[in-house]
């Protein structure tokens, strides 16, 4: 277990007492790519927002490990802090917190010390340029009115600032253009080394096209029906999920 970035066991969880994921098993190992594929409704997000601690979830039986230790009761802050990163599929908008002082607090909280300044806005508007989002959006108010475009691009940023061990992209492609897709999909293959795992959900393979993909699972009701390499992403662009799912 100590070999896992992340260990998921049997896991069972509901929300409001509807079984929503039914006996999970999934091992990410460092440097791994996964993606995580199904029809709407199969629990994808779902397995994302458990992994990340999201209160609104009840997880009834199972275990998930990070770094050989069981992290299956721990809050979402505890989970950060120890290199877990969601990407969420709608970035709320927080008024009164700018994005530069969200990303240094955040920073702060996750390393225990204090983020200086200039260094830190040095960092910042750096990679804020590789993503394409002008240094002025660094005082703005945190995705307040951002278009959805800049909301993902803002969750990449946080990526890159704060450089978690592990990733989970939630659907982070779905509505950009080409153009947007690819400075995401180049951002995360800067991220990506052999410490760090990535797990990445998503409808649309354009981010994956530059990405080196160890497995792909495939989720239906709940449960990983199929684990298999790279090639089943053309079959489903292709021909759907009843191709593999029947």
């Amino acid at each position: 277990m100590s070999k896992s970035l992340l260990s998921i066991n049997n896991l069972y969880a509901s929300v409001e007492g509807r079984h929503l994921l039914n006996g999970i098993n999934l091992d990410i190992n460092p440097g791994e790519v996964h993606v995580l594929m199904g029809p709407n409704g199969a629990g994808k997000s779902t397995l994302a927002n458990v992994i990340m601690g999201d209160p609104r979830y009840k997880v009834d039986r199972g275990h998930i490990y990070f770094e050989g230790e069981d992290i299956s009761e721990e809050k979402t802050d505890a989970r950060a802090r120890r290199g877990i990163f969601l990407s969420f599929q709608a970035p709320e908008e927080i008024s009164g917190i700018t994005v530069e002082n969200f990303l240094r607090a955040a920073k702060s909280a996750q390393t225990g010390e204090n983020q200086k300044l200039l260094p830190f806005r040095k960092e910042l508007l750096a990679k804020m340029g590789e993503l394409g989002i002008p240094a002025s959006y660094a005082s703005r108010y945190l995705n307040v009115g951002f278009s959805g475009g800049e909301k993902k691009k803002n969750e990449i940023l946080q990526m890159e600032m704060l450089r978690p061990k592990l990733v989970i992209l939630d659907e982070t492609d779905s509505g950009l253009d080409i153009d947007a897709v690819r400075t995401i999909s180049e951002s995360v293959g800067r991220y990506r080394n052999r410490k760090n795992g990535l797990l990445i959900i998503t409808h649309i393979t354009r981010i994956l096209q530059d990405l080196p993909v160890n497995y792909v699972h495939i989720l239906s009701d709940g449960r990983i029906v199929k684990t298999t390499d790279a090639s089943v992403i053309e079959k489903i662009s292709r021909d759907g999920f009843t191709s593999i799912l029947g």
